[in-house]
Formats: C-alpha cells, structure tokens, sequence
C-alpha cells in the first residue's frame, strides 16, 4: 500500500488559478473523514447499470403554479369566486376558488393534458412523465428550496448534484462536473442550493452566470489578466512544490478539495471557452434556442452534456420568481414564455443527437401554488401538493402519476414526497440510495436521509 507522500508525490497534483478555484469548490468543508489522495472527479461506477448518466434541472424558483400547468382542474370554474367545500391552512389570507385563465388540452398520442403555457413543450408529451402528487413540508422558499435541492429544509447538506459527483464522478477532467447557472447572480440564500455541504469540496457546484455573453463575464476569473498561459504554468509549479510540502504531514479533506479546484481551474481555460462558444452552433440551432438569456444558457448545457458534464442546473425566476401572489394571468404568461421554446428545443436537440436516452430531465419548483385566489387574482404557496415533470433517462413518457384532490389543494393519490422523487432520480442513475452514503460526525449520511421509494410506476 502507498504511502500518503507517495500518492502526493505521484498525482503530480499542484495548485491553480485562485481566482476561479474559488468558485470551483475551494471550500473550507468541515468533513471529519480521512482522505485517500486519489482524484475525488475520477470517473466511477454505480451500484448497478444505470439508464441516465447524467441529468438536466430546469429549476422554477418561487414555485409554479400547478393548476395553471400540468394539473387541470375543471371544478374550480364551478366554483368560481366561492369557498372551497374543504379548506387548508394558507400563509396569507386567500379568497374563493381561482379558476386557471388557460385552456388545457390534449397532446400526442398519450392525450396528456397540458396548458397553453408550455404548447411547444408539449409537442414532447409522448417523452414526459408528470408527477402530480408531490408535496413538501412547509410553505416557505428557503427551506423548500432546500428540500428540493438538498434532501433536507432544516439543515444545510449536500446539493444533489454534489452527492451525484461524490457517487459516479466526472467524464471530463476540464470541465466541472457539476454546474448551477443562475442568471443575474445569485443571492447569498440561494448558494446554499448547489453546495458540497460536508462532502469534500471538490463536488461543489460550478456558479455561471448566463445573462452574459463574454467568457470573461460568464464564469468569473476564467482568464488572468495579468500572466500569459506560460507565465501561470511556472507558478503553478512553484506553488505545487509548495502544496505537496504542506500536505504531506496532513490528513485534511480540504486540502484535496483545494488541490482538484486548484488544477481544475488552469485546464478550464481552454476547454470551458470552447463550449461556452455558442458561434460555433448553426444558425438553424441557435434559432431554435432562442437569443434569450434562457435559451442561451439552455443551449449551453447542451454543449456541456456533450462533454461529460454530469448535472446541470438551470435557474429560472432569478429576477422575476415564479412566486405569483398577484396578477397571475400576466406574470405567469410572461415567465412560461421565456422557458418553453428553449425547453422544446432542447429535448428535440437530445433525440436527435440521441442523448435523450440517457439523459434524465427534471422541471419543477419548490412547491405549488393555491387554486383560492391571494388578491383576487394571484395564488398562495401551496407545498400540500403540486407537480414536477421528468422526460427521458428511463423515464416512461406519455403518463401521470398520483394526484391532487378535485381542486389542487391536496396530494390524495399517491403522494410522493421530495426524498422519492430524489430516490427515483438515483436509481436511474445506477444507485440504490440507502447505499449511497457518506460517513460524516460519527454518522452515516445520505441524499434521502432515512426516507424514499423509488416511484417504478414512471420508470420504462
């Protein structure tokens, strides 16, 4: 067996662009685990063949309203304006019954039921699969962001992208294997949403901010503006001379968090402007997409699955939320304009590039909204029950599962809680999730915590 200065010695590992390091992962984690000194990022297998080896979340901060979406409920014009026959505690005051102002109709072959909001979308109802009894457990943003995104509203863990690094690793050593784009930046609430939590800090998110067109200004400190590529390889291997040193009589997790960002950083120059190149696409693509904020980021995750990318996550409601307490018929018009054509195009760009297959894509927000109206013409949160929607990697399209009652109020049918969905999304993924577990305080932790069934009903 090698020994610690040897693995040291051998990986050749130095330090990087500090700058940009800073955002790959060079995160003070406090993991109290020993550390083997091999490459964290380096590719693994899962528990057993998997469908999807990588996955694409299209994330609807502030909580869609599912009534007005993906759940139809005709009883709300019934009772139009009145009080619902059964009532639910709401976080503000709410009046009666809001019908949705969208017509909902039949798409593909399946005949799934969807609104106008998303027609371009639905011209892929064949491949989605609608989840329509989901529920969270409080309705509040930042822990049901949390929840959705971490597997816990309480304490700060580790994002699902993290756990999805810490499980099969990445494809491409110059790229990060995990990236959250946010356009417009994000608020210091929300970067809890793509942490590593108390997995070594290497499985970090990647921040991007896709409202910029320039490499410079798309991930921050990409480029030195101050040493050529050669002045930085000197320096980098001065300041490896100087690591390796310091390491060596040092069993420290965030020191080999440091060391990959550090390496990690230099490598992306190339490789990470390449594909954040969007000139290189044809016209016809580019068309498709859209030159939106949206459809520019959409496409690049494209480009950044095709290079082994493992998990993006694509931010939306960063400057105006999905949170619509008022006036909803109009806000909620304008935020699913600016997603479904990039949307479309995008899953019909994944068929013909034949990636569909193993790519698995998740719509939804935090939580849902209320069918009593909040103003007379807006919605209340609503975590009682809401929907989510998957499509390809495994997923078995065309369908519905679960459902809420008559009015959208509550899941009754098949209610499935956030650690399921989490639970499925693994298991697509090659993992059993009560195996995928990471031993942190004396415990053994995991994405689902001591919760989750995997939802076979969707599964193909």
């Amino acid at each position: 067996m090698r020994t610690r200065r040897e693995i040291i010695t051998q990986s050749g590992m130095g330090m990087g662009i500090l700058g940009l390091a800073s955002l790959l992962g060079d995160q003070t984690s406090r993991a109290e685990v020993p550390t083997s000194g091999s490459n964290p990022l380096q590719s693994k297998q899962p528990h057993f063949a998997p469908r999807a080896k990588r996955v694409v979340h299209f994330f609807l901060n502030g909580g869609p309203s599912h009534v007005d979406t993906f759940d139809p409920k005709p009883m709300l014009k019934t009772y139009a304006g009145k009080p619902l026959p059964q009532s639910y505690l709401t976080e503000r005051k709410t009046g009666g019954a809001l019908p949705s102002p969208f017509r909902f109709s039949r798409y593909g072959e399946s005949g799934l039921e969807i609104s106008e909001l998303f027609e371009k979308t639905a011209e892929h109802a064949d491949d989605i699969a609608v989840i329509r009894s989901m529920y969270a457990q409080v309705p509040n943003h930042e822990p049901s962001l949390m929840l959705m995104n971490c597997g816990d509203s309480i304490q700060s863990r580790p994002s699902f992208g993290s756990w999805l690094m810490y499980g099969l690793g990445s494809e491409n050593e110059n790229l990060p294997g995990f990236v959250a784009m946010c356009p417009g930046g994000y608020p210091i609430k929300d970067t809890a949403n793509w942490q590593s939590g108390f997995l070594p800090g290497a499985f970090q998110g990647t921040f991007i901010d896709p409202q910029h067109r320039e490499i410079d200004r798309l991930i921050e400190s990409i480029r030195s503006p101050h040493a050529t590529e050669q002045v930085q390889r000197h320096q980098l291997d001065m300041l490896r001379k100087l690591n390796t040193r310091h390491a060596l009589d040092r069993d420290d997790p965030r020191l080999e968090a440091r060391i990959q960002s550090f390496e990690l950083a230099f490598r992306m120059q190339t490789e990470a402007a390449d594909v954040l190149d969007l000139s290189k696409e044809p016209k016809e693509v580019l068309e498709a997409y859209g030159d939106t904020v949206h459809g520019r980021q959409t496409l690049i995750a494209r480009r950044m699955l095709e290079q082994g990318v493992r998990y993006v996550q694509l931010w939306h409601g960063a400057g105006q939320p999905w949170d619509h307490h008022g006036d909803i018929e109009k806000n909620l018009r304008k935020n699913a304009a600016e997603i479904d054509q990039p949307i479309a195009a995008f899953l019909r760009d994944l068929k013909q590039r034949d990636m569909l297959k193993d790519t698995l894509v998740l719509w939804g927000g935090e939580f849902g909204r209320t069918p009593v109206s909040e103003g007379g013409n807006g919605r209340d949160h609503n975590h009682y029950g809401f929907s989510v929607w998957m499509a390809g990697g495994g997923i078995r399209g065309g369908t519905t599962y679960g459902a809420t009652d008559d009015f959208g109020f509550k899941a009754v049918e098949k209610p499935t809680s956030v650690h399921d969905l989490h639970a499925t999304m693994l298991h697509l993924l090659g993992f059993d999730h009560e195996k995928l577990t990471y031993r942190y305080a004396g415990r053994d932790f995991r994405l689902t915590d001591v919760h989750g069934h995997v939802i076979r009903d969707i599964l193909s």
